[in-house]
């Protein structure tokens, strides 16, 4: 029997007060040997996913940069199909395969523009990207481990959806506080604990002064 949806991994730094980013967008938590250790984590897996706010918020390059091993393939989580042609993502998706998912809102002048690139589009859902339907849909490709790295919003669709089977958080020594920080986990969150995913710790190392937290579902 084929599975559903890839295993998944969902991964982030977080400050002190669990933030991912500060208000201003600043996101760069990890020292040296975290981004090392994940970048371990990224050449063991099939694909990478971060969503659009990510992507406007840091360019990332999605690649595996300080660590030897494959480049996992890039999805990016874009309903409308805004991604800027001068993203990173797409001045190298000739070199390194990349999945931009969209759903049927996308304009017709955004998909002819992103078709000009040598990319997988891939459409699920009418006015947001239907997570389960493109899980299916990367399971067929051959994508059995994905590794999630957020930003918050779309860290509580996979966890409001209970789409995931791990997540590794490194809390780092910084205080950022502030309302408009993003936290780990955004969205409208769960009305009580007992509806909150169950989670058990299964290691915890310390790396110097940042702690590196393993969790799995029970």
């Amino acid at each position: 029997m084929v599975k559903s949806r890839p295993h998944i991994i969902l991964s982030a730094a977080i400050s002190l007060d669990g933030k991912i980013a500060t208000k201003n967008g600043d996101s760069k938590f990890s020292s040296k040997l975290d981004k090392i250790r994940v970048h371990k984590i990224r050449s063991k897996v099939d694909a990478i996913l971060v969503g659009k706010n990510t992507l406007y918020r840091d360019d990332p390059i999605l690649t595996v940069r300080y660590s030897k091993g494959k480049n996992p393939i890039r999805i990016i989580l874009d309903s409308s199909g805004t991604i800027s042609s001068n993203s990173r993502i797409l001045k190298t998706c000739h070199k390194v395969p990349t999945i931009i998912a969209i759903s049927k809102k996308i304009t017709k002048k955004n998909l002819q523009r992103l078709n000009k690139f040598p990319i997988d589009i891939i459409s699920s859902g009418k006015k947001h990207v239907n997570l389960k339907q493109l899980l299916k849909k990367l399971v067929k490709r051959k994508i059995k481990k994905l590794l999630v790295e957020g930003g918050g919003t779309v860290n509580w669709e996979f966890i409001r959806q209970d789409l995931f089977d791990e997540i590794i958080i490194t809390v780092t020594p910084f205080l950022v506080g502030g309302k408009e920080a993003i936290s780990l986990v955004q969205g409208i969150g769960f009305p009580n604990i007992k509806k909150s995913s169950k989670l058990k710790l299964r290691k915890a190392l310390r790396q110097k002064n940042e702690l590196v937290l393993h969790y799995s579902k029970l």
